[in-house]
């Protein structure tokens, strides 16, 4: 009855079930374990008409023509150029850091020498790693590095991880690198946006085809059976030839046979306010202060005329099975050793194919997921 089995309607799903229904006119089964498609960028419209994201701000932004072409097919888009500010010793200042946070924090004198220094040592618009700065030999730039770090990073990743920054892989570091410029957009990449009516329109769009049929509020271990022993599939009890892409929970899906791998979730507290705006830009961090990381406020993403405003705060806790969403995979050297576990297992399988955040265990941002779907479809299923 299908050609292919997906699980999950994020990006990485949804857009492999649409190339295959679209371009090889084959059916798609997909299976969605919450009431809604979209995953963790499904938005609403609230009474107020606030377009609010669910799961926390997503923001798209690519370098890649490719990705924005493909998705400019299923919507159109309101250019939006993202900032984010953090309240650092009482002040709100430019994130990431860069050469205007500096300015504002330190006393003049002091703030033109490390400028001068930075950019006798970097040329102008690079990016560098906080982890990197650290390393600086000389002593201005190494005050700088142990400063920026403490009073931008150390906290913040205290709170989002849990853990002990020592133990974190240095790729979550240079997610957020310090910018030596002037230019206080959060991203540089050449395409910005945000979907003009919401994401969730998009999946709509996307999803909407007679070859495609979707199972919501389902959990594919209703209908899906792994055969480990055997490396085989089922569907329904009936052994399934055709090819499963599986975009959830990797330890999930083997029945957690070498240990779970664990993630970091996150309590949303979102509250309507009686008052047009709340803050001065969509995103503000809160590094060192209170128990949440971040408050968002949506009408600077989606404008609209409203005398409410709704806000989010996010609280970073750990994820539980059952009662919460697994929101990050930790990146640590123990958890990557149990993911490559899964992912030999994985290979074994001839017509299983993983991709996806929770699949492949790493972080992927919106366009470089959009993107491996559309190289997978390529490469392994056209």
């Amino acid at each position: 009855m299908f050609d292919y089995i997906v699980i999950g309607s994020g990006f990485a799903g949804s857009t492999i079930a649409e190339r295959i229904a679209s371009k090889l006119n084959k059916k798609v089964l997909v299976i969605e374990k919450r009431a809604h498609i979209g995953g963790n960028c499904y938005d609403y419209l609230t009474k107020e008409g606030i377009i609010v994201h669910k799961y926390g701000p997503h923001l798209f932004h690519t370098d890649y023509k490719e990705v924005w072409d493909y998705l400019s097919n299923f919507t159109d888009w309101h250019i939006y150029q993202h900032k984010v500010l953090g309240c650092i010793d009482g002040k709100k200042v430019p994130i990431p850091f860069n050469l205007n946070t500096l300015h504002a924090l330190l006393p003049k004198t002091l703030a033109e020498k490390l400028e001068k220094k930075l950019l006798e040592k970097y040329n102008y618009g690079e990016r560098v790693s906080i982890l990197k700065l650290k390393q600086e030999k000389d002593k201005d730039l190494n005050f700088l590095a142990n400063f920026i770090y403490e009073k931008v990073f150390l906290n913040y990743t205290i709170k989002q991880w849990g853990i002990n920054p020592k133990d974190i892989d240095e790729k979550v570091f240079e997610r957020v690198p310090v910018v030596i410029n002037k230019d206080d957009r959060y991203f540089s990449d050449k395409y910005q946006g945000v979907p003009k009516e919401g994401y969730t329109k998009i999946f709509g769009r996307m999803l909407f085809h007679p070859n495609i049929k979707i199972m919501l509020n389902a959990d594919f271990k209703e209908v899906i059976n792994i055969d480990i022993k055997n490396k085989k599939i089922y569907l329904l009890g009936q052994e399934f030839k055709g090819k499963l892409i599986f975009t959830g929970m990797i330890d999930e899906l083997f029945n957690c046979r070498f240990g779970e791998l664990p993630y970091r979730s996150l309590n949303l507290k979102f509250e309507t306010l009686e008052q047009e705006y709340f803050q001065e830009v969509a995103v503000v961090n809160y590094p060192n202060n209170y128990d949440f990381t971040r408050i968002t406020e949506f009408k600077h993403i989606h404008p609209v005329k409203s005398n409410r405003t709704v806000i989010l705060k996010e609280y970073p806790q750990k994820y539980i099975k059952a009662k919460n969403e697994p929101f990050y995979p930790i990146f640590t050297k123990e958890n990557q050793e149990r993911h490559l576990k899964y992912k030999e297992l994985a290979e074994k399988f001839d017509n299983l194919i993983l991709i996806g955040r929770l699949a492949e265990y790493k972080y992927y941002n919106m366009d470089d997921i959009i993107k491996r779907a559309l190289e997978i479809f390529e490469e392994k299923i056209r």
